[in-house]
Parts: structure tokens; C-alpha cells; sequence
């Protein structure tokens, strides 16, 4: 079982409604796919969950995040995985996205590993549109951030 992730969904008010900023995966693997994701991260047994969102918020996105964390509390993941998110109102310029970078193995099963944006870009999305694009799993948070903003 993997170490359980921690991650942030930031949202804003527009005047059509709750917007939500999703990032888009890195690497080859993802390329082709229209498939988003809240910006999130393992953490280990020794790091609080919230400690660890922020973190990878910032590593993921390139912006450091604070103020009043709404808690949405866990989801499983289709694949197992297990992720606790915040929600934060916010803004952010997805031009502005500057990603940290991973190493992954490409093709798989090569040997040979290749460095990858962890995110390559992010996007706004009004809340169906992001039910829509969100991984499998994570549309929860979604449903749990309208149900608290009412």
C-alpha cells in the first residue's frame, strides 16, 4: 500500500459560479489523456497531512498557499489510494504554474528513466466541467466542497 497523499483544492468565486483549479499531470504517460487532478502528494508517518498539502501545493503549482483550510477529509482512490484534501478559496494565474520535477522510468519496463514535470500545466474549471476531468475518486471532493459552500 502506498503512503497516503495529502492534497488542496483551491476554488474561487466567479459570477457563473464555483471554479476549482486542477492540475494536469506530467510525463508521456499523460499526455494524450484529458485527465486532472487536485495538486496533491505522499507524505510520510512523521509529517501532519495539512504540513504535506501545503508542500506539495506549492511544488506542484510553484505558489505557496495560506489561509483558513476548509477540511474534506479522505477519499480512496480507485487505485487504493488514500488522500486527505483541503479546500482553500483563492486565486492563481495558471501561467504562472512552475512544477518541480520527478524522475520516471519511460518507457516502462526500459530501465531508462527520463525527468518529468510533475504537473505540466493547470486550469480553471467551473465545478460539472471539473467532475467531468477530475480522476476517478477525487469528484468526492468536489461534491463535498459544494456541499459546504452550500
Amino acid at each position: 500500500m502506498p503512503n497516503p497523499s495529502a492534497g488542496i483544492l483551491l476554488y474561487r468565486r466567479a459570477p457563473s459560479g464555483i471554479e476549482v483549479f486542477l492540475i494536469h499531470p506530467g510525463g508521456p504517460f499523460w499526455a494524450q489523456r484529458d485527465s486532472w487532478s487536485i495538486p496533491k502528494g505522499e507524505y510520510s508517518p512523521d509529517e501532519e497531512p495539512l504540513t504535506a498539502a501545503r508542500r506539495e501545493f506549492a511544488e506542484e503549482t510553484g505558489l505557496a498557499v495560506d489561509g483558513h483550510f476548509l477540511a474534506l477529509g479522505e477519499i480512496r482512490q480507485p487505485s487504493g489510494k488514500q488522500v486527505t484534501a483541503w479546500a482553500l478559496e483563492g486565486d492563481f494565474d495558471p501561467a504562472a504554474l512552475v512544477s518541480n520535477t520527478c524522475l520516471v522510468e519511460w518507457p516502462p519496463r526500459s530501465g531508462r528513466q527520463i525527468e518529468i514535470p510533475e504537473a505540466d500545466r493547470g486550469a480553471w474549471f467551473p465545478l460539472d466541467a471539473a467532475r467531468q476531468k477530475i480522476f476517478r475518486g477525487q469528484e468526492q471532493l468536489l461534491d463535498r466542497l459544494a456541499a459546504a459552500l452550500g
